[in-house]
């Protein structure tokens, strides 16, 4: 794994994304990597605080399969991970993410020794009775040698002989330095001697109080000893949990490292997709300090790299590789919207010179060595570098068509670079072959380090030359002796570039033109339904002023008032007189098997009679309209509609079968949803909006079958269980 990242120049990148890990590890995730990503998206919606640093346990979990003792700081690193997933299960979490952490129940006496131990990782007091007292009486033997040396070197005696009043610690040991004589005055051992022949002395007063310390320390060694005893039995009897809860702190470091590192830098992540057009829109590779974005699609089985020395198709070819290989371990990177990456189970990349002396293989023997490997894959993309490296070129262009046309048949996807016009044109009529022409600036006299699908590209051997150095008459005689023919086709092929860079941006006008278009006419289409939306509810609002001035009209009629009927027929002149008629268009002149719109329902016309239409709907309903109102509807029937239109086979011919109530005791599932189907079909005629189905409760299938078969039926508005007084849970009421 190192020695592709290595290959592509992505060790920087590799390394700045592992420093987000709490502990060193691979950086490969195992498992689905669409639910890691899923995990990832969930974890994302909320702002986590990154896990302390934890050492690698997995000795100090074999050394507990044999009832060993871990020592506290290993005890407390398995602590760091325990509290880590009591701090996440304190979020609110939902889906998988909250399956997955709910998994994790941390046994009790395990929690409750997390409870026992700091921040810093020490015994918190009350723990220990002993340990505590222990821990008194080392503070106050600290104090009291501290005390005892100030008090000897504020003495006068000892002032004559002391070089300064300074404690020094020598191998350890708190000691001052004195000259030679100090013995008449001070009873002392010597520690160290100085190189100016000063002598660092213990005195013997603090020499007991720090044998008290040792004393002291040892005693809470074994006490410390006896307390680790104790935790390590209760690890070893929760074993398997601690096994486990490592590993998922692994994954959740794994998740959270990817996080952090896609925000670093506005990077994303791209899953792979079985079976997708690949392509990578203005992708940077990590390793360029200032680099230029590239676009291609590298769907087709061979992508051939060809053009100017030094113009980027090696970075190119990386660039592909390195996408493909960050999306398949699941690692953000800078890209523009539209990358799309299949899924390789491996990625390959041959990029060296493969010559070697010890092992005695030859450049052109090395490149074989590669390519024969290939032929065990399956699967796969390989990147190839300078492909005619090491042997004959026209040789090799024979030789590398036909080992290319095989692989293309094993499922290998192969990316290539190279200068060997002869193998771009002899693959260059297979439709499995993208070419691809890296492009140079002509009158700057530089590589542009942009690219052209779909062309061979020139060398430019000479001009690079001469970039570089070389002299101009050592160019002018190289020329002559390269010959006219193949300077001439040379220039072909630069004029072949430049027709279809021309070609490129004339498709690219179109498709803007195209897309103007395209938004226009839907714009249009949203305006017109706008438009007959607001005509239809000015007619609805006609309708109820017409109904309301009759209204009046008939009240007038029916007083027995004269003045108070005057009244109300003046209202309802007046309301007559306030109806503004809008113009209404003629019937549009529609015929049987037009697409039509009634209000939201779409459908076809099955037969005219008159000035009515009858019309079959989508969702299998028919229905008898006015031609008037009816316009004109261009989209087709969607797929879910037509095949439940097809089954259903609902018809209106059956009159009077309808009821509001089917029991289902007792039937199988799909004779129940076939009972289910004509009984609503038969409400539906029936003018019924609310009916009630009983299928018991039972083993719960039956019910299951129904619950299921009213979510997609394409008349139900609603459906919900009964109450407790019409059959509770078995049974169900239905609104049409």
């Amino acid at each position: 794994m190192k020695d592709i990242f290595k290959k592509l120049d992505l060790n920087d990148y590799i390394e700045q994304f592992s420093s987000l890990f709490s502990r060193e590890k691979s950086i490969i995730l195992e498992g689905d990597i669409n639910l890691h990503y899923k995990l990832i998206n969930e974890l994302d919606k909320h702002d986590l605080k990154s896990p302390q640093e934890v050492q690698n346990l997995d000795s100090q979990l074999i050394h507990l399969t044999k009832q060993g003792i871990l020592k506290l700081d290993e005890i407390y690193e398995f602590i760091k991970i325990i509290r880590y997933f009591n701090y996440l299960k304190r979020f609110t979490f939902e889906g998988k993410l909250l399956e997955w952490i709910d998994k994790i129940i941390i046994p009790n006496d395990i929690d409750n020794i997390t409870l026992g131990f700091d921040d810093e990782g020490r015994l918190k007091r009350g723990i220990d009775e002993d340990l505590d007292n222990i821990l008194i009486s080392l503070k106050n033997n600290r104090s009291m040698i501290k005390e005892s040396l100030y008090k000897l070197v504020n003495t006068k005696k000892l002032s004559t002989y002391l070089v300064d009043r300074q404690v020094h610690y020598i191998n350890g040991e708190e000691t001052i330095l004195v000259r030679g004589g100090f013995n008449h005055v001070l009873k002392a051992q010597v520690i160290h001697r100085s190189s100016a022949g000063f002598f660092y002395v213990l005195p013997h007063s603090v020499a007991q109080l720090k044998q008290k310390q040792s004393d002291l320390l040892n005693l809470q060694e074994e006490i410390l000893l006896k307390i680790c005893k104790t935790y390590s039995s209760t690890f070893t009897k929760h074993y398997k949990f601690l096994k486990f809860i490592n590993k998922e702190f692994d994954r959740v470091d794994h998740y959270l490292a990817r996080i952090f590192f896609a925000k670093n830098g506005d990077k994303s992540f791209i899953i792979p997709k079985k079976g997708v057009q690949e392509k990578l829109i203005n992708f940077s590779h990590p390793a360029l300090s200032d680099p230029k974005p590239i676009s291609v699609d590298f769907s087709k089985s061979v992508i051939m790299i060809t053009g100017v020395n030094a113009g980027g198709k090696t970075m190119m070819l990386k660039s592909i590789l390195s996408a493909i290989l960050l999306s398949k371990h699941l690692i953000p990177y800078k890209t523009g919207e539209g990358t799309t990456i299949a899924h390789h189970k491996d990625v390959l990349a041959v990029l060296d010179d493969p010559q070697s002396v010890k092992n005695d293989i030859s450049t052109f023997a090395g490149r074989m060595v590669e390519f024969s490997k290939l032929f065990t894959k399956t699967n796969a993309i390989v990147g190839v570098d300078e492909i005619e490296l090491g042997t004959d070129s026209d040789e090799a262009a024979s030789l590398f068509k036909v080992i290319i046309e095989q692989l293309i048949i094993k499922d290998i996807k192969i990316i290539i670079t190279t200068h060997h016009k002869r193998l771009a044109a002899l693959l260059a009529a297979n439709e499995n072959v993208e070419l691809i022409a890296a492009l140079y600036d002509e009158e700057n006299q530089k590589p542009t380090y942009e690219f052209l699908q779909g062309t061979i590209g020139k060398s430019y051997a000479f001009e690079t030359a001469t970039r570089y150095g070389i002299p101009i008459g050592v160019i002018e005689h190289a020329k002559e002796v390269y010959g006219d023919d193949k300077d001439k086709l040379n220039e072909l092929i630069e004029r072949s570039s430049s027709l279809e860079r021309e070609y490129q941006q004339k498709i690219e006008i179109l498709d803007n033109d195209i897309k103007k278009y395209e938004k226009l006419t839907f714009q249009l289409k949203e305006q017109k339904e706008q438009f007959d939306d607001l005509l239809r509810q000015k007619q609805n609002n006609l309708e109820y002023e017409y109904k309301k001035a009759i209204d009046e009209a008939k009240l007038a009629i029916k007083t027995k008032d004269i003045s108070t009927g005057h009244k109300h027929l003046n209202n309802a002149h007046k309301k007559i007189k306030d109806i503004k008629v809008e113009q209404v268009k003629e019937p549009l002149d529609l015929k049987v098997g037009n697409r039509v719109k009634y209000n939201n329902a779409k459908g076809v016309i099955t037969s005219i009679k008159g000035k009515k239409a009858h019309v079959e709907l989508d969702d299998g309903m028919r229905m008898q309209v006015a031609l008037n109102l009816l316009k004109r509807s261009g989209n087709p029937i969607p797929i879910k509609n037509k095949i439940k239109t097809k089954k259903s086979g609902i018809k209106v011919n059956v009159q009077n079968k309808g009821s509001i109530n089917l029991d289902l005791h007792g039937l199988r599932g799909e004779e129940a949803v076939e009972k289910l189907d004509k009984f609503l079909s038969d409400a539906l005629i029936s003018g019924y909006d609310e009916v009630i189905v009983y299928h018991g409760i039972g083993t719960g299938k039956l019910a299951y079958a129904v619950k299921e078969f009213l979510s997609h039926h394409p008349s139900v508005v609603s459906f919900d269980d009964a109450p407790a007084s019409q059959g509770g849970f078995g049974a169900k009421i239905i609104k049409l």
